[in-house]
């Protein structure tokens, strides 16, 4: 009776686990040990993919933390704020923060042209306010796209990862069965202990494989999901930021008018 190879290997597989290796024990470091070259250099590429995902999850847990904790403080400043320069300090000390850099990133345009608010006047402004508030709206859309990036930094080598890792690992599985093949040809026998090992190596092969795919796909879809969030508060800062800084212009500027209207007055009289 002729069998199909594929009942075989299945009946092999089933039977693995219980039967001892060849050349020893049926650990699975056993079964590493004894895997050929091709086998050994994908789980090599396999576990620096894994310990490199798992250094990027744990990095980026650690920077979306920070970022969540230092930017609630920040807004605590913000809404207690007396004048943008001492904001301007405190906000220094949040260094992890993306709402408070945003902030820096703006209040920086304001002083790079000049236009401090605690010290100028309306008349002392050589351009429309109208115009300030595009160029700090122009910085912070630019300091937005900063921080996207450094919170996206290494996340496409989780994406590549969990989209790889288990091809990766089908490749050992091919070439595990690939070598039982041989084996079965070289030795004229489709016995157990023929056949066995190249299942074992195509196992560990698919398991490493699976195994550094899915945390890589769950921390992407996670992390993606977070710098969503860390998105919208950044927008929603902005235009906050960008509103308060056009009402400080305008009543700085009805007051000046008012001033200059009891001069000229005082001045007729």
């Amino acid at each position: 009776m002729i069998t199909s190879p594929l009942v075989m290997m299945a009946y092999a597989a089933s039977e693995s686990v219980s039967t001892p290796h060849p050349n020893g024990g049926n650990g699975i470091f056993e079964m590493i040990q004894h895997a050929g070259p091709m086998v050994k250099f994908i789980l090599l590429a396999l576990l620096f993919l894994s310990i490199a995902c798992w250094f990027i999850i744990l990095l980026k847990f650690r920077l979306i933390r920070r970022a969540r904790k230092e930017s609630e403080d920040f807004i605590k400043l913000f809404r207690q704020r007396k004048n943008y320069a001492a904001l301007y300090r405190d906000s220094q000390f949040l260094e992890d923060s993306h709402l408070a850099q945003i902030f820096r990133i703006g209040y920086t345009e304001l002083t790079r042209m000049g236009k401090s608010l605690e010290t100028k006047s309306m008349q002392d402004l050589r351009v429309n306010p109208e115009v300030l508030i595009e160029n700090v709206d122009r910085a912070i859309q630019g300091g937005m796209m900063s921080e996207r990036q450094r919170f996206e930094r290494f996340l496409p080598l989780l994406a590549t990862t969990g989209s790889t890792a288990p091809f990766i690992g089908l490749f050992g599985t091919v070439w595990g069965i690939m070598t039982s093949f041989q084996d079965i040809g070289a030795k004229g026998a489709a016995n157990l202990a023929v056949v066995a090992p190249g299942i074992s190596e195509a196992l560990v092969a698919t398991a490493m494989g699976l195994a550094a795919a899915i945390p890589a796909v769950v921390a992407y879809n996670h992390f993606s999901n977070r710098i969503r969030v860390v998105e919208n508060e950044m927008s929603h800062f902005s235009a906050d930021f960008l509103n308060i800084l056009k009402r400080d212009l305008m009543r700085r500027g009805r007051q000046e008018e008012y001033s200059s209207e009891q001069q000229r007055f005082a001045v007729q009289d």
